[in-house]
């Protein structure tokens, strides 16, 4: 197979965009892709400097090298968890490091949760009582914490490599279960609603996950392969394996099923905002909560 613009051996071809391309014309074709979600959904500026959430993985580590090529003032983030299994927390953050190191040692942070706050994830999950699964307290531990370095950094926005696969599977388990204000909150940007909590965006939006995987294999970027431990039977998976067989069916079914979304939202036949709640500081970490008295992350701590 040749490459559409060229003629060249293609390295990949994208049925669901008609296109078959070379290494060189794949690399300008995903940056230019990211450019343009950046620039559509009004992400971030030239200047502003980003703070790219990162966790070893292809997604995450592609996108940070996608927006350090793009010339962004891009900065990493990673959150050491705890969880030993298969020492997936140090695999993933050696990853990480040989990552910046390739690139001239850009700058990183690394925030240990079990340095930092006294347990690991894993064992604030076990501590507490039923209904905290693992991987909720890792997202509640995980969003208190980018927000929290965000703001003291003076970051403009919290990047995450969630690619097209990761927001349709969301987007279908939402829509079937019609979970109205989640599907309001779903969007390329999520918007800071209080000055301690940072903007969320999704440069990889438009990005399919074989396409982010081809990235980091033909630029030659090193990741780990392993989901985490923890990860395994998560729902997202299994409604991403539904919308793959629909797919390999209708190739393009998945992008068409989002951007419809997003066109429908926009135009506001669908979905509205709920009434925003009101916000206070938490007492003990100052970040905003609606709860009253302490916020989720510093209740997880007591006793």
């Amino acid at each position: 197979m040749k490459c559409r613009k060229c003629g060249r051996p293609a390295v990949i071809n994208m049925r669901q965009h008609k296109l078959a391309l070379c290494e060189e014309h794949f690399l300008e074709w995903v940056l230019e892709q990211t450019r343009r979600a950046i620039d559509r959904y009004h992400m971030f500026a030239p200047d502003d400097k980003v703070l790219v959430a990162v966790s070893g993985g292809k997604d995450s580590l592609s996108l940070w090298d996608v927006l350090l090529r793009l010339g962004y003032r891009a900065e990493g983030l990673y959150i050491k968890l705890g969880v030993e299994e298969g020492a997936y927390s140090d695999k993933s953050l050696g990853y990480v490091e040989r990552f910046a190191a390739e690139r001239g040692g850009v700058h990183f942070q690394v925030v240990d949760v079990k340095v930092t706050y006294g347990m690991s994830v894993l064992e604030v999950a076990r501590a507490r009582h039923r209904g905290h699964k693992a991987c909720s307290v890792c997202g509640l531990i995980k969003r208190h914490i980018m927000n929290r370095v965000a703001y003291e950094g003076g970051y403009s926005c919290i990047a995450t490599g969630h690619n097209l696969d990761d927001e349709v599977a969301v987007l279908m388990q939402n829509t079937l279960r019609w979970q109205v204000g989640y599907l309001a909150r779903q969007s390329p940007v999520l918007p800071a609603t209080h000055p301690r909590l940072a903007r969320k965006v999704k440069p990889f939006v438009h990005l399919y996950e074989r396409e982010t995987a081809a990235y980091a294999l033909v630029r030659g970027i090193d990741y780990i392969y392993d989901e985490c431990p923890y990860a395994v039977g998560a729902t997202t998976l299994f409604y991403k394996d539904l919308l793959n067989q629909l797919e390999e069916r209708s190739p393009g079914a998945k992008l068409s099923f989002y951007l419809s979304f997003l066109r429908a939202r926009e135009q506001g036949l669908t979905f509205t905002e709920q009434t925003r709640l009101e916000l206070h500081d938490c007492p003990r970490c100052g970040q905003p909560t609606t709860a009253p008295g302490l916020c989720a992350f510093c209740r997880l701590w007591e006793n």
